[in-house]
């Protein structure tokens, strides 16, 4: 239950905006300045201030947290990492690639990233995408860099299409009720398409690069890590299966995630070392920080300027999450922008505008999605990505899918 911000003392206000606004400054760049803070750590230091000057009530703190969406991403980060753990993602990658002309390299990689990551949880996705492709692309003796970009940009468009695809999605998911057939149904075709148009962008921008200079067979994966695929891919296939079917989202993955852990072979502690414990701990200090700020009437008075440049317009709204996605990251974005959606005149289609347009906002630079600074860190031992470099098939990739999307949410009405 919301606290009205008059029960507040004046102190208290002035401490929820220092705090809020603290906190959003981290997040927009990564860490305070001077002090070895990150995201996580400030979220956690937000959290547990907004609690230590009451602006949100020790007794209600819990209250405050949304625990489906923790659930959520918890269990499909175990499920996924078991997936990742039994080679799942390089068995995929290769008979894909076994099976296609090696001038088809760039087009494989995008769809079979974009499409994993539409599934599963993208950040994953690249974090195996990335070394798979350095090695091939050092055995066909073609330059990494298009191909790298390649995955990032992929995994952020193919994660739009399901509520599984990303973080800021789950939330989306949770808060807004949409079944995850739906979800699909009207974000799926703008992943699609979006694939697409990455190719196309790429292609045109690195048509000198991509000339293959030697072919490169694809090997053979290991029979006896091949035996070891099928409990977790079983897993997965009735995760999946059970969301189409109309399971609540949190339920079905804890049931997949549990089953996962009964084994007699895998070690509970890899899978547990697959989970990103810092990115739960980045969503329960923000649902705090975030419930204090609703508390102490900051996100009213957001609202009400929100009202002022008439973000209820799908135009201007889906320019200002972009925006504020890329200052403050998607997730943050996200959890800001929910409290505009319910005021919407269609609140189902805003709710759709706010995950497309978080989404696809962030390709538009390196820091602009977890995804992307994922595929350059990973990267970094063989070759630097700039921020040049990547905003040179950033930008127009982002414009061009977020134009995409909006058009068709548009028409759907």
């Amino acid at each position: 239950m919301q606290i009205p911000p008059h029960v507040f003392s004046d102190a208290a206000i002035v401490a929820a905006y220092v705090i809020f606004i603290s906190s959003y400054v981290v997040f927009a760049l990564g860490k305070f300045p001077g002090l070895k803070i990150d995201r996580p750590a400030a979220a956690i230091i937000g959290a547990v201030a907004m609690v230590a000057f009451r602006i949100v009530p020790p007794h209600g703190a819990l209250r405050e947290i949304d625990f489906p969406t923790i659930v959520l991403l918890f269990s499909m980060m175990v499920v996924v990492g078991g997936l990742h753990l039994s080679g799942f993602f390089e068995w995929t990658t290769e008979a894909v690639l076994k099976h296609l002309p090696q001038n088809w390299f760039l087009p494989a990689v995008i769809f079979t990233t974009g499409i994993l990551s539409a599934f599963l949880v993208n950040d994953i996705v690249c974090l195996v995408m990335v070394p798979f492709v350095l090695n091939l692309t050092r055995r066909m003796q073609l330059a990494p860099l298009p191909f790298l970009l390649a995955v990032a940009t992929a995994s952020n468009i193919g994660s739009v299409a399901t509520i599984t695809g990303n973080p800021q999605n789950m939330l989306i998911g949770s808060y807004s009720g949409i079944s995850y057939r739906d979800f699909l149904a009207h974000l799926g075709p703008v992943a699609l398409a979006g694939l697409f148009m990455d190719w196309g962008i790429l292609h045109w921008l690195f048509r000198r690069e991509l000339v293959q200079s030697s072919a490169a067979a694809v090997s053979e994966f290991p029979e006896a890590q091949l035996k070891s695929i099928w409990k977790p891919a079983i897993v997965m296939t009735a995760v999946v299966v059970g969301f189409l079917a109309g399971a609540p989202p949190a339920l079905a993955a804890a049931l997949g995630a549990a089953a996962l852990l009964i084994s007699r072979t895998t070690d509970a502690h890899k899978l547990y070392g697959e989970v990103d414990w810092g990115l739960l701990v980045f969503f329960i200090g923000l649902f705090l920080i975030v419930g204090g700020a609703e508390n102490a009437g900051i996100v009213g008075k957001f609202l009400l300027a929100g009202d002022y440049v008439n973000l209820h317009r799908p135009a201007a709204f889906t320019v200002a999450t972009a925006a504020l996605s890329n200052v403050v990251s998607n997730v943050p974005a996200v959890m800001l922008l929910k409290s505009f959606v319910p005021s919407f005149p269609n609140a189902h289609n805003a709710w759709l505008m706010l995950a497309m347009a978080s989404t696809l906002a962030g390709n538009l630079t390196i820091t602009g999605s977890v995804a992307n600074i994922i595929v350059v860190e990973t990267a970094k031992p063989v070759m630097h990505i700039g921020f040049r470099q990547y905003f040179r098939a950033g930008l127009p990739i982002t414009v061009a899918t977020l134009v995409l999307g909006w058009a068709w949410l548009c028409w759907l009405g």
